[in-house]
């Protein structure tokens, strides 16, 4: 991967030549239409000539229904070509059976192709990378194999601990990059060249840049992957992106995976030639079927009442909120901002109900900690901003309690998308406010579903309206006491600072 200019864009794929696997007829193959100019800023593919436009495969469970219809046996890890310790693995770690996604793009993968993958969340798609990627270490293990980029530091701390799961029979190496930690021991980590490097874009930039000597890391490395690839590519990634780019080699595959497609990952397989394969398991958004979704009309400033309301009827299985009598094993719950995150976190802690909060300002160490606390079971209830919104697996998320309604509909999809995950069922309630009404329309249009109202008894919401409005002045007065206001504020303004000086030094 080379940059040659500052206003040249940068290249994602490679440019090899790439052997044709043998696999099973696809379900449905249609012609891509004819490619439209991209944007100057958008990505560029590492092939010269001109190639004829890529297969686009679209699954949407009709290949699979006419397989097990005419009596075909459903497909295995072992079928897929992967070595035998990571089909036990496999087995070890509870997966059955190969989702679409990984029946899909795993074969595509080991014969040597680029996979752009857009699939559901909880669909399986980092398992559909991340095999791939330790078949071959099992074969040739050295240096700095992969490198994975994640757009959260959350997220890219789970990649790192679902690559070393899969990979320990193999002994595997993984580093995770990520911002809020000491870089120094990051770097130093880096140079000890581990066979996976799992970062964010702008701590990885920062390394190289800080230690151009680091670049020589992934001189050989192999895999390119982009997690969460929408977001990865965002304009705000795209100067750490000519960066990192520009320390990879052209010889390697690149695997991009996102549960929504974006106008940049358009734009990409639109490039990309006949270089690269393209699975889509659904067309436009979706949720999935497991998943059930309502809302709550609520009065502006009802939204508390409301909250404590659900979260003490978790542990009832009496309450419709439940499935087949089952009690809620834990919830998230997502807020539009950081000060309403940890608001809430105030609140709940007056009002004895044990939650932990994961927002940008608290220190990553602070996050983490957060997280750990809540995956093991320590505590039922996440307080999240957007920032846990994406890629996250916590198998024990039963319900998702939008507290503020996302204003773009990608995002609820995002939101959503922690429960009722690998085919287990979920609930999703969103409080929707007179404003927010419109906000609903438009998710409702985008999944293509009404959702169901929630019914719940007035006088059971404001049941314990004195205790809750008495810890809300308590949780407002420690703020003020602890002057979160001019916190905010001050990080407001140190932000502003921070990107006139990086206006200044691109000028």
């Amino acid at each position: 991967m080379e940059v040659e200019g500052e206003a040249r864009p940068f290249r994602l794929f490679s440019g090899r030549a790439k052997p044709k696997p043998k696999l099973k007829p696809e379900p449905e193959v249609r012609t891509q239409p004819e490619p439209r100019s991209p944007d100057p800023a958008a990505v560029e593919t590492d092939h010269a000539d001109a190639h004829p436009a890529p297969s686009i495969v679209t699954e949407t469970g009709q290949a699979d229904d006419a397989e097990a219809a005419a009596g075909a046996a459903a497909a295995t890890f072992a079928d897929l070509g992967l070595s035998q310790w990571l089909v036990d693995t496999c087995s070890a770690l509870g997966m059955k059976r190969p989702t679409a996604v990984q029946r899909r793009c795993i074969p595509r993968a080991l014969a040597g192709e680029d996979v752009l993958g857009i699939a559901e969340t909880g669909s399986g798609k980092t398992a559909a990378f991340a095999l791939p990627i330790l078949h071959r270490l099992g074969e040739d293990p050295y240096g700095v194999a992969a490198l994975a980029l994640a757009p959260t530091r959350e997220l890219a701390a789970q990649l790192a601990e679902q690559f070393r799961a899969l990979g320990a029979p193999l002994g595997v190496r993984c580093l995770a990059a990520i911002g809020g930690f000491e870089s120094l021991a990051q770097a130093k980590g880096l140079a000890r060249r581990p066979h996976i490097v799992v970062a964010t874009p702008g701590r990885i930039a920062t390394l190289v840049k800080d230690d151009p000597d680091l670049a020589k890391v992934f001189a050989r490395t192999m895999f390119l992957v982009l997690d969460e690839a929408d977001r990865v590519l965002d304009v705000n990634f795209e100067e750490e992106l000519r960066v990192i780019f520009g320390c990879l080699p052209k010889k390697r595959q690149t695997f991009l995976f996102s549960a929504t497609m974006s106008d940049n990952l358009r734009s990409l397989l639109e490039l990309s030639g006949n270089k690269s394969y393209f699975f889509e398991a659904y067309e436009g958004f979706k949720t999935v079927e497991t998943l059930k979704q309502q809302y709550i009309h609520v009065p502006d400033d009802g939204k508390e009442l409301h909250l404590t309301y659900l979260l003490s009827k978790i542990k009832d299985k009496e309450d419709p909120i439940h499935k087949m009598g089952d009690p809620i094993r834990s919830a998230i719950v997502f807020v539009s901002r950081c000060s309403t995150c940890y608001f809430l976190d105030l609140l709940l802690e007056e009002l004895g109900h044990p939650a932990v909060s994961l927002h940008s300002h608290k220190s990553q160490a602070q996050r983490l900690l957060a997280l750990n606390r809540f995956k093991s079971g320590q505590v039922p209830v996440l307080l999240a901003t957007d920032v846990g919104s994406r890629g996250l697996d916590i198998q024990t998320v039963d319900l998702v309690i939008n507290y503020d309604i996302p204003w773009n509909p990608r995002d609820y999809i995002h939101r959503v998308g922690r429960t009722a995950r690998a085919s287990r069922g979920g609930f999703a309630i969103s409080f929707v406010t007179q404003k927010d009404i419109c906000l609903l329309h438009e998710i409702e249009d985008i999944v293509g579903k009404q959702l169901e109202a929630y019914e719940c008894s007035d006088k059971e919401v404001t049941k314990n309206i004195t205790k809750v409005f008495k810890a809300q002045r308590l949780a407002r007065m420690k703020m003020d006491d602890e002057g979160h206001g001019e916190k905010v504020q001050a990080r407001k303004e140190q932000k502003k600072r921070d990107l006139a000086r990086k206006r200044k030094h691109e000028g």
